[in-house]
C-alpha cells in the first residue's frame, strides 16, 4: 500500500492510493472459501462446488469489495495520521481505463482542504449592543393594559372607541355569515371606524372590504373567506351590532397588587411598575442579546476574508445527497450554503483559539435553569432542588437533547466573548426603537 498527496494550491490536494494484490488477496480468498462453504449450485453438493466456479460466479465482485474495504481504510487513516483538515468528504477521480482484471490498482481522490486563517476579534468596528429600556409610555400602557384586564364588563348604548363590538359579518352574494368579537383599533380604514362611532345595538354599518384591514389575509378570520377569495376582495359587507361594551378598569388598590404578584410583594403603583420594568428588561435583553450575536456573526463573516475550494465543494454536493444534482443546482445549493460554511469556519477556529470548552457542570447548571424557567411559566416559581435534579438527569440521558443544550451553551459562551472581545458601542432605546432597529420601519 502507497499512499501520497500531491498538493495542487493552499484549498486543493489529489491524494493517490496504490493498493497492491497482497492487500487484499487473502481477505478475498476467504470470502471466496466462504462463498463456496455455503453456495447453493444445482448439480454440486453443499460445500463440493469448484473454486473455480465460485471465482467464476463471486469473484470480480468479492474483488471490487475487498479492494474498496481497503481503499476506505486505508484512506481514512492516511487523513488522520495526516491531521488534514478537509471540507466534504474525498471525490473519487474516474478513469475511462480502469481495468478489474489487473492485480495492481491505484485510485485518486481529490480534497478540499481547509483555509488556514486568523480571526482578530479586538479593534476598532461599527457595531451596536441594544440596550433596551422600559419607557415612561410603556409602563403606563402596561399598567392600562392590566387595569382592563382585570376590569369588570359594563354594557353601553353607543359605540365608542376601545369598545368592545359583539355582532355578525354578512353578504349574502358571498355567502358571508361570520360571527365576531371586534374593536374598532383592527381595522386600517378610518372611514369603517367613523361608521361605527355612536352606532347601538341593532344597528347595522356597511363597510368595505378594500383596504379594510393592514393585511388582507386578516378577512379569512374576520369574514371566514377562503385564501383565495381575499387578495383584492372589493365588496361591502354588513355588521350588524348585537352587543357594546366596554372595560371599567380594575380600581390600582393592595387587592389587585396582591392578584399580579403575590400577597404584599408590591404595594403601589410606582412599585407595579418597578415590577413590570424589571421583567420586562430581562425579556429584552435575551432579544438584543440575540441581535447583537447575529449582527456579530455577519460582522466576522464580512471582515474576515475565508476562502473556499468553491469548485471542488460544487463537485461534492452534486453527489452528496439522495439523489444527484444537475451542476446549476449544486451551484444554487453552494451559494445558499457558502455564508453559513464560513462561519462553521470561523466559529471553530474562535473555539479553538479561545478554548472554549463545555463541561459536565457547564451543562447541568444550564439544563436546571431551562427548566426553572419552564417550570415557572406553570406557576412553580419554587421548585425543589430534587425534583429539578430528577428532571435534569432524565433530560441528560437524551443524546439528541444534550446535542441541542450543548449548542445552546456554546453559544452563550460565543455571545459572553464576543461582548467582551469585539468592542462594541451600547445604545440605549426604548423596545419601539429597537424594533425599528431590528426590522427597519
Amino acid at each position: 500500500m502507497n499512499i501520497t498527496k500531491t498538493n495542487i494550491d493552499a484549498l486543493n490536494a489529489v491524494v493517490t492510493v496504490e493498493v497492491a494484490k497482497n492487500d487484499y488477496a487473502d481477505n478475498v480468498e476467504k470470502v471466496l472459501q466462504n462463498y463456496r462453504k455455503s453456495a447453493n449450485i444445482p448439480g454440486f453438493r453443499k460445500g463440493a462446488v469448484p473454486m473455480s466456479l465460485v471465482k467464476k460466479q463471486y469473484g470480480k465482485a468479492v474483488l471490487a469489495e475487498e479492494v474498496n474495504k481497503v481503499l476506505q481504510e486505508s484512506l481514512n487513516k492516511f487523513l488522520v495520521d495526516e491531521k488534514l483538515d478537509i471540507l466534504g468528504n474525498p471525490l473519487p477521480k474516474f478513469t475511462e481505463d480502469f481495468n478489474w482484471e489487473a492485480e495492481d490498482f491505484k485510485f485518486e481522490f481529490e480534497l478540499g482542504l481547509a483555509p488556514q486563517f486568523d480571526v482578530k476579534l479586538e479593534g476598532k468596528n461599527n457595531l451596536t449592543y441594544f440596550k433596551i429600556v422600559a419607557d415612561d409610555k410603556m409602563l403606563d400602557e402596561q399598567v392600562v393594559r392590566i387595569q382592563k384586564q382585570f376590569g369588570k364588563m359594563i354594557s353601553k348604548t353607543e359605540v365608542a372607541e376601545g369598545d368592545d363590538i359583539r355582532g355578525t359579518f354578512v353578504n349574502e352574494e358571498k355567502g358571508i355569515n361570520a360571527p365576531a368579537q371586534i374593536t374598532l383599533d383592527i381595522f386600517k380604514s378610518k372611514a369603517a371606524v367613523k361608521a361605527f362611532i355612536g352606532k347601538k345595538a341593532g344597528d347595522v354599518v356597511t363597510i368595505g372590504t378594500k383596504g379594510l384591514f393592514d393585511d388582507d389575509h386578516k378577512l379569512m378570520d374576520y369574514l371566514q373567506v377562503g385564501h383565495d377569495d381575499v387578495h383584492g376582495l372589493d365588496i361591502n359587507v354588513d355588521f350588524k351590532i348585537e352587543e357594546v361594551t366596554t372595560s371599567e378598569p380594575a380600581e390600582l388598590n393592595q387587592e389587585l397588587f396582591d392578584k399580579l404578584f403575590g400577597a404584599g410583594v408590591v404595594s403601589s403603583v410606582e412599585e407595579v411598575k418597578a415590577k413590570i420594568k424589571e421583567d420586562a428588561e430581562k425579556q429584552f435583553a435575551q432579544q438584543a442579546d440575540q441581535k447583537f450575536y447575529n449582527d456579530a456573526t455577519s460582522f466576522l463573516i464580512e471582515n474576515n476574508q475565508v476562502e473556499l475550494p468553491a469548485a471542488f465543494l460544487k463537485r461534492w454536493i452534486q453527489t452528496v445527497g439522495e439523489k444527484p444534482l444537475s451542476a446549476e443546482e449544486a451551484e444554487a445549493e453552494y451559494n445558499k450554503s457558502e455564508n453559513g460554511l464560513r462561519y462553521q469556519l470561523i466559529e471553530s477556529k474562535i473555539i479553538t483559539d479561545n478554548n472554549l470548552q463545555i463541561n459536565f457542570e457547564d451543562l447541568k447548571a444550564h439544563t436546571a435553569d431551562v427548566i426553572k424557567k419552564q417550570m415557572a411559566q406553570f406557576g412553580q416559581t419554587n421548585p425543589s432542588d430534587a425534583d429539578v435534579d430528577g428532571i435534569v438527569a432524565r433530560v441528560m440521558s437524551n443524546q439528541e437533547e444534550v446535542r441541542r443544550l450543548s449548542e445552546q451553551v456554546m453559544s452563550e459562551k460565543m455571545l459572553n466573548l464576543f461582548k467582551e472581545k469585539l468592542n462594541a458601542k451600547t445604545k440605549e432605546v426604548s423596545f419601539d426603537q429597537f424594533v425599528k432597529e431590528m426590522y427597519g420601519e
